[in-house]
């Protein structure tokens, strides 16, 4: 599971083995989770973050989608 960015308590990361799976990216606070598609952005799944909390999520994977990006090419000799 590489670690692509900490930020405001938040951990964004993927997993290294999710066979068919478009880029994605998952962001973990607090015993929450969700998983976030990143072209377009949009959420594919939440387990525990409110409305307030996934607006700052989907923001935090706007901002920084390039970055997404590069780091799952980048692991997987993509891009």
């Amino acid at each position: 599971m590489p670690t692509i960015l900490r930020t405001g308590g938040y951990r964004v990361y993927f997993y290294s083995h999710e066979p068919g799976e478009p880029p994605n990216v998952h962001v973990d606070r607090s015993g929450a989770t969700a998983k976030v598609w990143p072209d377009p952005v949009a959420l594919a799944s939440n387990s525990g973050f409110s409305a307030r909390e996934l607006g700052d999520v989907l923001r935090l994977a706007l901002m920084r989608r390039e970055e997404f990006f590069e780091a799952w090419h980048g692991f997987f000799n993509q891009g």
